[in-house]
C-alpha cells in the first residue's frame, strides 16, 4: 500500500476537529492504559500543532488545566489551556510554570517531540533519544509520584537503555505502536505508569 497523507485517520481528524491525526495514538494509548483518570493538571512536551492537549483537554475538563510547550507556534485556543513558544532546551521551566500560573508538579507528562528529520536514520534516532531523555528528566522533575508519563521515540539500540531507566523510575514500563501510526513509521511510544 502506497503511503497516503491524507489517509483515514487524517480525514478522521479533521471530522472531529482534531488539529493532527496523532490525536489517535494518544486515545489508543489513554484507553489502554487509563492515562488521564483522575488526572487534574497535563504537562504538554512538543505540543504543536495541538492535537493531544485538544484530546487532554476535552477529558480533564474545566477542573483541570494544561500547559503546552513548543518550538513552533500553537495556534489552537482552550479554555483550560495555555500555550509557550520555546525551546525547551533553553526553556526556565519553573520560571514558566510561575508565570503561567502552574504549581508542579503535573499529573501527567506526555511527549510527541520528534526532530526535524534529515532522512539518516541514525542521525534521526540519535536526536530522538535525546528528546525522549529531555522528557524523562523533565519527568524526573515535575511528574508527581504516581503520576504517568508517554513519551514518542524512533526505534533504535538504544530502546533498550530507555527501556530499563524507564524501569527504574516507574512501576511499570510499556512500549505500543498505536494503530494510527503509519505502517511506514519507526515511531513507538514509550509508557511510564506510576512514578515511584
Amino acid at each position: 500500500m502506497s503511503y497516503n497523507p491524507r489517509d483515514h485517520y487524517f480525514k478522521k481528524a479533521k471530522d472531529q476537529n482534531f488539529a493532527a491525526r496523532s490525536v489517535f495514538k494518544l486515545e489508543e494509548i489513554d484507553h489502554k492504559f487509563k492515562l488521564l483518570n483522575g488526572v487534574k493538571t497535563v504537562l504538554d512536551l512538543g505540543a504543536a500543532p495541538g492535537s493531544w492537549s485538544q484530546y487532554c483537554s476535552k477529558k480533564i475538563g474545566n477542573h483541570g488545566r494544561i500547559l503546552g510547550v513548543d518550538l513552533t507556534p500553537i495556534t489552537i485556543s482552550l479554555p483550560n489551556a495555555q500555550f509557550i513558544q520555546a525551546d525547551l532546551r533553553d526553556l526556565n521551566l519553573e520560571k514558566a510554570f510561575l508565570e503561567q500560573g502552574f504549581q508542579p508538579p503535573f499529573d501527567l507528562v506526555i511527549s510527541d517531540m520528534a526532530p526535524k528529520t534529515t532522512g539518516i536514520r541514525m542521525t534521526d534516532q540519535a536526536r530522538s533519544v535525546q528528546l525522549v531523555e529531555l522528557a524523562l528528566e523533565i519527568s524526573q522533575k515535575f511528574l508527581k509520584p504516581q503520576g504517568n508519563f508517554v513519551a514518542k521515540l524512533f526505534h533504535c539500540d538504544d530502546f533498550t537503555k530507555i527501556r530499563d531507566e524507564m524501569r527504574k523510575s516507574y512501576e511499570r514500563f510499556e512500549a505500543l505502536k498505536p494503530e494510527s501510526t503509519r505502517k511506514i513509521s519507526k515511531e513507538i511510544f514509550l509508557i511510564g505508569l506510576k512514578k515511584k
